[in-house]
């Protein structure tokens, strides 16, 4: 009889720890839903009583090939590989290879050896 009394008194020991802990992350659980709740929660609609000017577009750069297209079309009688060199201050290389694309998606034409028309 006294080992069953003990092992009931355990028992309810163990019983009131794990209530306590128990209680506890359900504060925890309670704080965590409060936040999430804040957190979601969406800012209120501004009076729309003044109208915001419209955003001024930014200036973009043009790329390498639409300078030397660019370039190219501006030129009466066409520009060679060193003339668009000196303009754009590119590399030969890289103005041979805008060349080529530019040929093959047809926005320039070749008028003689070496020299680039605008198509």
């Amino acid at each position: 009889m006294k080992n069953l009394k003990k092992e009931v008194q355990a028992v309810t020991k163990e019983l009131k720890t794990l209530t306590r802990k128990t209680e506890a992350m359900a504060k925890k659980v309670a704080k965590l839903e409060k936040a999430q709740a804040a957190a979601k929660r969406k800012p209120k609609a501004k009076a729309k009583t003044a109208k915001k000017a419209p955003a001024k577009k930014k200036a973009t750069k043009l790329t390498a090939t639409d300078q030397v297209v660019n370039i190219i079309k501006r030129s009466k009688k066409g520009a060679d590989v060193s003339t668009l060199v000196k303009k754009t201050g590119l590399a030969d290389k890289t103005i041979r290879n805008i060349l080529f694309r530019t040929g093959k998606q047809r926005k320039i034409k070749r008028a003689g050896r070496g020299v680039y028309v605008g198509a």
